[in-house]
């Protein structure tokens, strides 16, 4: 059972951030004054400033005429973009090699092995090179491009996945699909816990169903699938996730999932054997064994150390500089920083912008390991 601390505690702690703000305020304003006697300006009015700069890739619309604040929301989104990729695919592969390694044969278990022990001990930035060099740049040409699965295309110039064309009425879909999320963590939170065993199995199942009828209900938005094809020396039509992309999408993911995969094989070999001895005693077959009775135990402690490798993905991604990916890394402290030689306001944003997102992301993840953990009764 987890002790709250005490009001003495809490006040204490209050103390200690106000101290810690007073000596930011103040190392911040000697900067400002230090800076203003050798006659060079201190402030973030330069956000206002026009960029006079493109950015290649970008998720929402940005023309050279727009301000510096424009391209640090379009260079933060292209951050957030890469991470949230990396997070999703480096547990997912993660979670399929830590599997791996516990097999009973020797050869996938070698090869799960041998992947840890390889991407673990090489730089993550020089996979990062190798991804977008090696293979991304060593691809055909758009004519000769490589047909994936799913109508995808694969060239030189990135990869070409299809794309939902939606119907002018398909904002009220949205709405409605939104809603139904929202609303599934509300149903499963009021379901009856204390009530007819029926009535809370039901309320449960619709709240798992909601998100599935979310992605229904967002279907009846699209009115047809643009599907990448080629058209004389281009590819027209789909959506293009261009080398620098894939690549540090690629180099984030693998890295990360080694990690990922040792955090799964060493929390599943903390369960006790014990309980699947008793899961294989009522007949149930390996498989379900693992993934009905192990892994729901196991995920209550790979939990904490799955957040510090999710805020890893996300501070490496200002690695994306070395392949030129437009983050805001490589953009804000980069070319930003160069037109307007606001050094310290622009790392000083840099660095706000990536503790809000890890901060963001650790209550998350905190609070979802606060729900699935073990609470000891005394």
């Amino acid at each position: 059972m987890v002790r709250r601390p005490s009001r003495r505690a809490r006040v204490a702690q209050w103390f200690v951030l106000l101290g810690l703000a007073a000596v930011g305020w103040y190392l911040l304003s000697n900067a400002a004054d230090n800076m203003a006697q050798r006659n060079v300006p201190f402030g973030f009015g330069y956000l206002w400033n026009t960029a006079n700069f493109d950015i290649p890739f970008r998720l929402i619309a940005f023309a050279p005429g727009d301000t510096y604040g424009r391209a640090l929301l379009v260079c933060l989104l292209n951050t957030l973009l890469v991470s949230a990729m990396g997070i999703v695919t480096a547990t997912l592969l993660g979670l399929l090699v830590g599997i791996m390694r516990l097999s009973t044969n020797w050869l996938v278990r070698s090869l799960a092995l041998g992947f840890i022990e390889l991407v673990r001990n090489t730089p993550i930035l020089v996979q990062i090179i190798f991804w977008y060099v090696a293979v991304m740049q060593t691809l055909p040409g758009p004519r000769q491009s490589i047909v994936l699965p799913g109508r995808m295309l694969l060239n030189i110039r990135g990869i070409y996945l299809p794309a939902p064309v939606f119907a002018a009425d398909a904002a009220t879909f949205g709405w409605i699909a939104l809603a139904l999320l929202l609303a599934a963590p509300l149903v499963w939170r009021f379901r009856p816990a204390g009530g007819p065993w029926l009535a809370a199995r039901l309320v449960g199942a619709v709240a798992l169903l909601l998100p599935v009828l979310a992605v229904v209900v967002l279907g009846f938005g699209v009115e047809h699938v643009d599907a990448p094809v080629l058209r004389g020396f281009n590819i027209a039509g789909g959506v293009q996730l261009p080398p620098e992309l894939a690549a540090l999408w690629a180099g984030l993911s693998i890295y990360a999932a080694a990690f990922i995969a040792e955090i799964v094989r060493s929390t599943i070999q903390a369960v006790q054997y014990g309980q699947r001895e008793a899961a294989l005693s009522l007949g149930l077959k390996p498989g379900l064994v693992l993934f009905l009775v192990v892994l729901p135990q196991a995920l209550r402690m790979m939990v904490p150390p799955m957040t510090s490798q999710y805020l890893n993905i996300i501070k490496s991604s200002s690695l994306g500089a070395a392949v030129a990916y437009p983050e805001i890394f490589q953009i804000f402290a980069g070319t930003v920083l160069n037109q307007s030689g606001r050094e310290t306001e622009t790392f000083l944003i840099v660095m706000g912008v990536f503790l809000s997102i890890n901060l963001s992301v650790s209550a998350v993840m905190n609070w979802f390991n606060r729900r699935v953990s073990l609470e000891v009764v005394r």
